[in-house]
């Protein structure tokens, strides 16, 4: 029962620090559109959103994984063709 309890507790503690680490990480992203830094912005936008699928698939939620992959996707797509 108590090492139960202790996984869940690591497993969100580990899903509470992915998920900010992916937000300050999409964060510098914007920041480095902002300033025009390619490509550095799009290498930050993919580690984000790979960070925020990973995030979706701890908390099985279906709408995270989703816009995510799709987001992904495009990115891939853009960078392949570029």
């Amino acid at each position: 029962m108590v090492t139960s309890t202790l996984r869940a507790l690591d497993r969100e503690a580990a899903t509470f620090a992915l998920k900010w680490a992916a937000s300050l990480v999409q964060i510098a992203g914007y920041a480095t559109t902002a300033f025009g830094m390619a490509p550095l912005n799009i290498y930050l936008f993919l580690v984000g959103l790979i960070g925020w699928f990973a995030v979706g698939v701890l908390w099985k939620d279906r709408a995270i994984m989703l816009i995510h992959a799709v987001a992904l996707a495009a990115m891939g797509a853009g960078l392949l063709s570029s």
